[in-house]
C-alpha cells in the first residue's frame, strides 16, 4: 500500500474533529477517547487522510500558538464554497479572506483560520482553466 497522510497537532483533537465535521464531509477512520493530551484522530476529507494528535509537550507535540502563523495551510476544493464557508463562520472560525470570485481563472476561493490555529483555503472550480491560460493571465498582471 502507498499513501500520503497529513499529521498535525491541536490542543484537543476531539474538539477539532467535531468542528471539522460541521464544515466538511469528514469520514472517521480511527478516533481514540482517552484523557486530553493523549488522543488522536485519523479522518479523511475527499479521500485525503489526516492524522490529528492532541498537544503533548512531553512528546514534542506542540499545537500552533496564537499570533504565530503556520507556514502551510490546508487547501480543499469543494462543490459549494458558500455553504462550506458559512459553516466555518458559524462554527467559530475567523475570516481571513471572504469568498472571492476570480472569473478569469474559473474559480472562487476563500480563507479562514480555525480556532486551533490552522488556515484552510477553500476553492470552488466553476470551469477548467489550463496551466498555460493561467500563466498568460499572470504574465499580463505582472507585466
Amino acid at each position: 500500500m502507498e499513501a500520503v497522510e497529513f499529521d498535525f497537532v491541536v490542543k484537543d483533537s476531539l474538539k477539532a474533529l467535531a468542528l471539522y465535521e460541521e464544515i466538511f464531509p469528514v469520514v472517521r477512520v480511527e478516533v481514540t477517547d482517552f484523557d486530553p493530551g493523549v488522543n488522536e484522530v485519523v479522518f479523511s476529507i475527499f479521500e485525503t487522510r489526516f492524522h490529528m494528535l492532541d498537544e503533548n509537550p512531553e512528546y514534542y507535540l506542540v499545537a500552533p500558538k496564537e499570533g504565530h502563523p503556520q507556514s502551510f495551510w490546508f487547501n480543499v476544493v469543494v462543490n459549494d464554497i458558500e455553504k462550506t464557508y458559512q459553516s466555518a463562520m458559524e462554527n467559530g472560525c475567523t475570516e481571513i479572506q471572504g469568498i472571492t470570485r476570480m472569473d478569469d481563472f474559473g474559480i472562487s476561493n476563500a480563507q479562514f483560520l480555525d480556532p486551533f490555529g490552522y488556515v484552510w483555503m477553500l476553492h470552488e472550480i466553476h470551469r477548467e482553466v489550463s496551466f498555460e491560460e493561467r500563466m498568460d493571465l499572470l504574465k499580463e498582471e505582472f507585466d
